[in-house]
C-alpha cells in the first residue's frame, strides 16, 4: 500500500511564507510527475505546481513568482515553498504523485490534504 502523508500548513498572515511537504512512503518501484493541488472554499481543485521525474516545473499562472516546487528523490518527497502569500491562496493543499507500485503499474496517488489559512 502507498501512502503520501502532507505536512506544513498553518495559518499565516498575508506576505508571510510556508513550506508544505509531501512524503510517500510504502511499495513503491518510481515514482513519476508529482505535484500540488489546492482547493479553496466553493471552488474546484486546481493544480498549483507539479515537477517531472527530470526536474521540469509547472505552475498556475496565479502562483508564478511566487511559489516554487522541489523534490527529493531518495526522500520519495516533494515540496511546496510558498512566498507571499495572498487571502486567496487559502485552500487545502493536496500531494499527487504517480507511481509505480508493486503491481507494475503507475498509479496516481493522494494525500488526505493539508490546510493553509492566508489571514490578518
Amino acid at each position: 500500500q502507498v501512502q503520501l502523508v502532507e505536512s506544513g500548513g498553518g495559518l499565516v498572515q498575508p506576505g508571510g511564507s510556508l513550506r508544505l511537504s509531501c512524503a510517500a512512503s510504502g511499495s513503491i518501484i518510481s515514482i513519476n510527475d508529482m505535484g500540488w493541488y489546492r482547493q479553496g472554499p466553493g471552488k474546484e481543485r486546481e493544480l498549483v505546481a507539479a515537477i517531472t521525474g527530470g526536474g521540469s516545473t509547472n505552475f498556475a499562472d496565479s502562483v508564478k513568482g511566487r511559489f516554487t516546487i522541489s523534490r527529493d528523490n531518495a526522500k520519495k518527497s516533494v515540496y511546496l515553498q510558498m512566498n507571499d502569500l495572498k487571502p486567496e491562496d487559502t485552500a487545502v493543499y493536496y500531494c499527487n504523485a504517480r507511481i509505480r507500485d508493486h503491481s507494475w503499474t503507475i498509479v496516481a496517488y493522494w494525500g488526505k490534504g493539508t490546510l493553509v489559512t492566508v489571514s490578518s
